[in-house]
């Protein structure tokens, strides 16, 4: 990514860079973007830090609406509601648009400068997008906590639980680095997800560029993981991390929940109900064993169970039925 232009910045309107921003994540939501048009996106990004700022609030209130569009005209809240206020996502997270996003980026500008962890979260159903101040950008996943420690000599982001897209930019003075327990991934300036869930080993998949990832302790030697490859580290043992190649698309329906989607590709509708809970909050319950362990391919809304539910009762020839707050599908 090209040096910040901050003069070049300066001369530009706030309406001129949100006009510019909207443009940019109104053509994400259309199509995946082309290899130029992808990179004229990170030159207008490297361009100032308003710019990263803009480009935020724009994806953010995109995704949102995307997921009201989602629901359809039919669905009824009260059917699916969560009623756990525990859980309730906060709607100043959700809709963080406006001042919220400006908020954001100013703690970005201050990690430079300070030794305290920045901590970024985000609630049930929400996927954050926020630049940091060294003009990486961060993506978050539904129910993720992290925090941003910079200081002059290095970068730091402590995934503490969830799923995040780090795009990198590049320092090599600097390395950029991802800690998830036991587990650290470094890189100079790639792309690259980080999942780390209790009870399931952690995730790295790289789109661009390589990493590098080693235990905390020192145990075996780092292993290198290039693009389109996907690394699974188990938090505890000897052994780093075993990979594998990905083709370039299903690398992108792995990144799907970006857009704010679950992509598939032959789970068990079991592994698929807990999925859309991890979103929603809505419990999918399969009563029959040997429905739930059938597979499941296709792409979904992550915030629109009973679709998903739909879908299932028109394909499997069950019935699909709402309880108690709860989604049951039966034979």
């Amino acid at each position: 990514m090209t040096k910040f232009d901050e003069s070049m910045e300066s001369r530009e309107t706030s309406r001129a860079i949100d006009d510019e921003a909207a443009r940019w994540a109104a053509k994400l939501d259309r199509a995946p973007l082309t290899t130029s048009e992808d990179a004229e996106l990170k030159v207008w990004l490297s361009g100032g830090r308003r710019r990263l700022g803009a480009f935020a609030r724009a994806r953010a209130i995109s995704a949102h609406s995307e997921r009201a569009r989602a629901l359809g005209h039919g669905f009824d809240p009260a059917d699916f509601e969560n009623t756990s206020r525990d859980q309730r996502p906060d709607r100043r997270r959700v809709l963080w648009g406006g001042a919220a996003a400006a908020i954001v980026a100013g703690v970005g500008a201050s990690v430079m400068f300070t030794r305290r962890p920045i901590g970024l979260e985000t609630a049930r159903g929400e996927v954050r997008l926020a630049p940091l101040a060294d003009g990486s950008v961060v993506t978050i996943n539904t129910l993720t906590r992290l925090a941003v420690d910079y200081t002059p000599d290095r970068r730091t982001v402590h995934l503490r639980g969830g799923e995040a897209f780090f795009e990198v930019a590049s320092n090599a003075a600097r390395p950029f680095e991802v800690d998830a327990g036991d587990i650290l991934v470094r890189a100079v300036g790639t792309a690259f997800s980080v999942r780390r869930i209790q009870g399931e080993p952690v995730q790295v998949i790289v789109s661009e560029g390589a990493v590098e990832i080693r235990r905390r302790a020192g145990t075996g030697q780092p292993v290198a993981v290039a693009a389109n490859y996907k690394a699974v580290a188990m938090e505890t043992g000897t052994a780093v991390a075993n990979t594998s190649e990905m083709i370039p698309n299903d690398v992108r329906r792995a990144m799907a929940w970006r857009e704010g989607k679950i992509s598939f590709e032959g789970e068990s509708l079991r592994s698929a109900a807990d999925a859309f809970e991890r979103y929603s909050g809505t419990r999918i319950v399969i009563t029959d064993t040997a429905l739930a362990n059938q597979t499941v391919t296709g792409l979904f809304t992550a915030t629109d169970p009973a679709g998903f539910a739909q879908a299932v009762a028109i394909s499997f020839g069950v019935q699909a039925r709402t309880e108690k707050g709860e989604i049951v599908i039966s034979p």
